[in-house]
């Protein structure tokens, strides 16, 4: 027997409707995934939907109570010790907004799919891989069950070719280091080398500005 069509008439559409639905942003540091973020929270907030942010408590560069971005950008935020807490404070918001979810553990994984499952539209910015070049979990077992996966790349600062690593500027082991341009470059595939802890930045002569001229 054929199954009875869907409401519209099975006419596809680009966005998910009646449901919620998981969006993740990756990439390395410094390719913009905080920004690209708040961008789609800001445009959440634009069309009157409810939105509410998480960070780990552990990232404490720029400010206790909102989520920054290298560029400048900035969105009030809590500050979590653990994917769990964000099911007590999310509320009745339609949207939400997780950053660095790499520092989150686990548990992150099932907290988004419940949130999704809830209806929420779920965004998440994170890491995919560490200093070292291996899997950042839990965002790879993320990207495996995201709706959509945005996968952002940096500037290499010693060639100017896209750069998907993270180097690792100050020789420690751990693997959690919070830091930004003190403690880690974007380089390419062909300058990253996770074994050298040299600091090769450089300012990268940008392209000209026609307008500059007036």
């Amino acid at each position: 027997m054929t199954p009875p069509l869907p409401t519209n008439g099975g006419v596809p559409h680009l966005t998910p409707r009646d449901t919620g639905w998981i969006e993740v942003i990756t990439g390395c540091m410094f390719s913009g995934k905080t920004e690209e973020m708040i961008r789609r929270l800001r445009r959440a907030q634009y069309a009157r939907q409810s939105v509410v942010v998480f960070k780990p408590a552990i990232d404490q560069r720029y400010s206790a109570d909102q989520v920054d971005s290298h560029s400048g950008m900035h969105i009030k935020s809590f500050r979590i010790d653990s994917a769990l807490e964000i099911l007590t404070l999310v509320e009745d918001a339609r949207v939400v907004g997780i950053d660095e979810g790499q520092f989150l553990g686990p548990d992150l994984v099932n907290v988004c799919e419940q949130l999704a499952n809830d209806g929420r539209r779920v965004i998440v910015a994170g890491l995919d891989q560490d200093y070292m070049g291996r899997p950042f979990e839990p965002i790879p077992q993320l990207l495996a069950v995201a709706e959509y996966i945005t996968k952002n790349l940096a500037i290499c600062v010693v060639c100017g070719n896209p750069a998907d690593r993270s180097q690792r500027v100050v020789n420690r082991d751990a693997r959690v280091l919070v830091g930004e341009a003190d403690a880690y470059e974007a380089r390419c595939r062909a300058h990253w080398d996770p074994h050298n802890f040299d600091p090769v930045q450089e300012p990268l002569l940008l392209g000209r500005n026609i307008a500059d001229r007036t």
